[in-house]
């Protein structure tokens, strides 16, 4: 469903005729085929300067597989390189950061960027270059998932790059996604309930002059809302929470599917609206896989189609 919402979207701003890509009467294969010859030079492309993940659920990996579903080309900055799974986060190698200068610079160069997004960036010496890259690229939407702590728990920022990214990154945004605890970092305060959730995304419009979808996945509830202050005008997106046994990889799954739907061109709102569908489809058909000790480890679906391990 998902897929079919995105090749219409895609073709419209294309400007190729609904009837060439009519998922109905020809069916998805032949009409992905079909929008494929049509825009054969006209592919999105999108960026993602983000830590590498070895389990795949998070970081670029991630961000890869899902640019793919949405048939966007991804390219890949590497900031870090993290040995993790969904339990434990052991070891973080930063990048050199005139390497990471070097790879993002290269791929603008290169490649007609359509979106860029941040994932993890580790110290402020690498926010402080990216930043430096990316101001001369306004033209490009932004979308910056400030990551400061792992869903283990483990911290993935050091604390003197809270400062670069207010000061540096933050400003260049089209829109930063903050988590609660992140959105209690960037403001200095709590944010404890629903109620005080559009006042803190006002907040943090106000201080870096970007949209803000402020998730409130961290809220208790039977319903995950997230909010989008954008232009000072406030939307809310709720959806039934869905209870997993790992959330490893929703921001980054959230984010980088925000950003392959402003690759080719939609709105602000209706990015984030495809984006929420695309979490929730991912939440809901994750499976797991049993390790050799006997341990479960569970991944999100993030467009991987095939049928579910129950072992």
């Amino acid at each position: 469903m998902i897929a079919r919402e995105f090749l219409k979207l895609l073709a419209a701003t294309l400007g190729i005729r609904h009837e060439k890509i009519d998922t109905k009467k020809q069916g998805l294969p032949v009409a992905l085929q079909a929008l494929s010859n049509v825009m054969s030079n006209l592919i999105p492309v999108a960026l993602t300067i983000a830590g590498s993940d070895c389990s795949a659920g998070a970081g670029i990996q991630a961000d890869l597989k899902i640019f793919q579903y949405f048939r966007v080309h991804g390219l890949t900055a590497v900031t870090c390189v993290v040995s993790e799974t969904q339990q434990v986060v052991r070891a973080v190698h930063p990048v050199p950061v005139e390497i990471v200068r070097d790879q993002i610079s290269l791929l603008l160069d290169s490649f007609p960027v359509a979106a860029i997004k941040t994932g993890m960036l580790f110290s402020a010496s690498h926010v402080a270059a990216v930043a430096e890259i990316l101001r001369d690229f306004p033209h490009i939407p932004l979308v910056v998932d400030p990551v400061m702590i792992a869903s283990t728990g483990a911290p993935l920022l050091e604390t003197d790059a809270v400062d670069a990214y207010r000061e540096l990154l933050l400003p260049l945004a089209r829109v930063i996604t903050p988590n609660l605890p992140e959105a209690n970092v960037l403001l200095g305060k709590m944010i404890a309930h629903e109620s005080e959730m559009e006042l803190a995304a006002r907040e943090l419009e106000t201080l870096f002059g970007a949209a803000v979808l402020l998730k409130g996945g961290h809220l208790d509830g039977a319903e995950c809302v997230d909010l989008l202050v954008d232009g000072g005008v406030a939307r809310s997106f709720r959806a039934a929470r869905i209870t997993v046994a790992s959330t490893h990889g929703t921001g980054c799954t959230l984010s980088a599917a925000i950003t392959a739907a402003l690759a080719v061109g939609a709105p602000l709102s209706r990015a984030v609206e495809m984006a929420k569908n695309f979490l929730s489809e991912a939440l809901s058909e994750s499976y797991k896989f049993t390790t050799a000790q006997g341990r479960a480890l569970y991944a999100l679906n993030q467009g991987t189609f095939f049928s579910k391990n129950e072992a």
